[in-house]
């Protein structure tokens, strides 16, 4: 596996992300699906990474930086070919190290409710993310929450 800066205008990185938008859109109810399409993430304040596994784009991970301190993990998604081989854990560790070096002391990020979101629940979890307040615009409802990592 090789995780390095995405170029976002390879073929299979825009189509893992617009297959990562429609899952999203398909499993959240209306108006909750915050996952940011190819636009999104092109701004500089948003960091977006790919994990290679033999030449494929096999996983991608965005963060985007709300301000001095904080920051919000986006876009994490594994494609389907290559499920349960670590690479959400090794690219959510990319991730939280960039935080680190931009002295960052906050990582958030907002997600869904439900069986289609228990996996990356239990990731962020078991690397120490825990249930908190709603963030930047969000609103917590039924289906959505946020989780919250103290950088140190």
């Amino acid at each position: 596996m090789n995780i390095a800066h995405a170029n976002l205008n390879d073929p299979e990185v825009q189509a893992l992300i617009a297959l990562h938008q429609q899952a999203m859109l398909a499993g959240s109810p209306q108006g909750l699906s915050f996952a940011l399409d190819l636009g999104g993430l092109e701004t500089d304040t948003v960091t977006v990474w790919e994990a290679r596994i033999d030449g494929r784009v096999a996983a991608i991970g965005a963060m985007k930086r709300l301000n001095g301190t904080h920051g919000e993990i986006k876009s994490m998604r594994t494609h389907p070919d290559y499920l349960r081989r670590g690479l959400g854990s090794a690219l959510l560790e990319t991730i939280i190290a960039h935080a680190r070096t931009q002295d960052l002391r906050i990582l958030s990020l907002e997600t869904g409710s439900g069986p289609a979101f228990d996996p990356a629940l239990a990731l962020y979890r078991k690397r120490g993310f825990n249930n908190g307040a709603a963030f930047s615009d969000y609103t917590l409802t039924d289906f959505n929450q946020c989780l919250h990592m103290a950088l140190n």
